[in-house]
């Protein structure tokens, strides 16, 4: 296997073997495997990018600019993960070295024409190897705490080699979907909206496709790690925030949250900034948070509007938090 003897290079180690694939990509654009060395059971993660084995977008997004914001996102991922994932890992909280905004450590990297390739440390055998489909407070508490100190960690940091403006349904990148879009407020205001949240004074880098499949829990039901970085750029904390929520919980639970969810990620990012050393004007932060999360919501359903508008997320909340936000312009 040509990707095994690349990976065995790449770490000066023969004794890796295949283990298993962990998942294709989208649309075919490569795939994750799992190898383990044989000797001493270290495992790791390798994700391989190959765009010329791509296939059709299951929902039929196949245009040249679809094609190259994907290539795009990978080389962003690429870059983030050699030059800021080490930012992440590692923050001084209660006397021990901990990191709230964890992800995979980047222990290797080639990249070719034909493909790239990331060998990264195992989340599972770290112990981040909990899976959640759906949410409760619990559990929805540790992903915020995880946006809030990323977003800490990362406030008012450069983007350079990731995404000028973060997040994957940013209307500067989904233009196809935009035109798809029935006549509504929301297309009449998209470039409004989308402009309030790319002038937001406190900007960070966002992970820009924060939902639970790429978040991995610990066994220890208090610590959770993220990946696929591919939509990491500058950006306002809401808009991950937001789809956060919107992407892992249902009506009822958004309605119960409703109160829950930003003071929750107000309260921990005032720890974390604290935690980072770094003293802003919280205040100031907290009102742009305010006024700034309920656009994020509009931003989020005016993609939806364009880009599947029969998709389970588009509830009555997200309609209400997305005309509030509206109301704020």
């Amino acid at each position: 296997m040509f990707i095994l003897d690349k990976v065995k290079a790449l770490l000066n180690d023969t004794e890796i073997v295949f283990q298993e694939e962990v998942q294709s990509l989208w649309s075919g654009y490569g795939q994750i495997i799992r190898c383990i060395n044989k000797n001493s059971g270290q495992h790791y993660i390798v994700k391989v990018v190959a765009p010329e084995n791509a296939s059709e977008h299951p929902r039929g997004w196949n245009t040249s600019i679809s094609h190259e914001r994907k290539i795009k996102s990978y080389q962003v991922e690429a870059n983030f993960y050699q030059n800021y994932a080490h930012l992440a890992n590692g923050s001084l909280v209660n006397q021990r070295i901990i990191s709230l905004s964890r992800v995979p450590q980047l222990l290797a990297s080639s990249s070719s024409n034909r493909f790239t390739l990331l060998v990264m440390e195992d989340l599972d055998a770290a112990g981040f190897c909990v899976r959640k489909d759906q949410a409760d407070w619990s559990c929805l508490k540790i992903a915020i705490r995880w946006l809030a100190y990323f977003h800490a960690r990362f406030m008012g940091s450069s983007s350079e080699n990731l995404w000028e403006i973060g997040s994957y349904w940013h209307l500067a990148t989904r233009q196809d979907e935009y035109r798809a879009m029935a006549d509504s407020v929301y297309k009449t205001h998209a470039k409004d909206i989308d402009q309030a949240l790319n002038n937001a004074k406190f900007q960070t880098l966002i992970h820009g496709d924060a939902k639970f499949e790429n978040l991995c829990f610990h066994t220890n039901k208090q610590d959770v790690a993220a990946v696929d970085f591919q939509y990491v750029g500058s950006g306002s904390g809401v808009k991950d925030l937001a789809y956060l929520a919107g992407s892992c919980l249902k009506q009822d639970q958004l309605v119960q949250f409703d109160s829950l969810i930003l003071n929750e990620y107000l309260k921990q990012l005032k720890q974390a900034l604290i935690d980072n050393n770094n003293h802003l004007n919280f205040d100031a932060l907290t009102a742009e948070t305010q006024a700034l999360y309920p656009l994020a919501w509009a931003d989020f359903y005016r993609f939806l509007l364009g880009w599947n508008p029969q998709s389970w997320k588009v509830c009555d909340y997200m309609k209400y938090k997305s005309q509030l936000g509206l109301n704020n312009l």
